[in-house]
């Protein structure tokens, strides 16, 4: 069950009688392009998170259910606990990885921080792919489009509402709609407690009485 990382761009796998095989060419992971030897019923679930380290993507219900396994394979979500490996190949693979962090960061990744969408973080990988598929084919979606684009995510923190704000409030950073002049500053700060008077105020204070 070893799945073995070889040079080249050919992809293989162990056959029937226990050689290797050759299968083409490897997809695209993030930037990179990786050449695997995998057993035929190795999931790309298995393959993303325990040959290549990509830890991004969670292994939850391994049945198709909670979503929280979601990448996209040649921009399509699929929920790769249920995707053989070998049905990537020569294909393009996207996981939460390959969402730029800082210092230009991914305005989902900021979305999702700024609104608290991410909460305990296990289902949001799962989120963020399905909600890059989304703006990816629709930059100006409804909050209904919205819905249904994440209908196959579970949150079981049940916190629906601020990931859909999240997206929402991405779309338009993405369409250019989201900034200062239009009144999108950073969530909370209507919360904030007024700022206390330095110690320069207060002597100013005493001085004038």
């Amino acid at each position: 069950m070893t799945l073995h990382l070889v040079q080249g761009a050919g992809a293989v796998r162990r056959g029937s009688h226990g050689g290797l095989e050759t299968v083409g060419s490897a997809g695209p992971v993030g930037a990179s392009e990786v050449a695997l030897a995998v057993p035929a019923r190795r999931t790309l679930l298995e393959a993303l998170r325990y040959d290549l380290d990509l830890i991004g993507t969670k292994q939850g219900c391994d049945k198709g259910d909670c979503g929280a396994c979601t990448v996209l394979l040649d921009g399509v979500p699929v929920l790769s606990c249920l995707t053989l490996a070998l049905e990537a190949d020569g294909r393009a693979v996207q996981t939460v990885e390959t969402l730029a962090g800082a210092p230009h960061i991914d305005p989902l990744l900021d979305c999702f921080d700024r609104l608290g969408g991410g909460q305990c973080g296990f289902c949001t990988p799962g989120m963020l792919m399905s909600a890059t598929a989304l703006l990816e084919r629709c930059p100006c979606p409804s909050r209904d489009e919205i819905k249904l684009a994440l209908s196959g995510n579970l949150c079981r923190c049940t916190g629906y509402t601020k990931i859909i704000e999240a997206v929402e409030l991405a779309a338009k950073i993405k369409r250019g709609e989201a900034d200062a002049e239009a009144g999108v500053d950073m969530p909370g700060n209507e919360c904030a407690p007024e700022p206390l008077p330095s110690n320069a105020s207060r002597s100013r204070k005493g001085q004038a009485s």
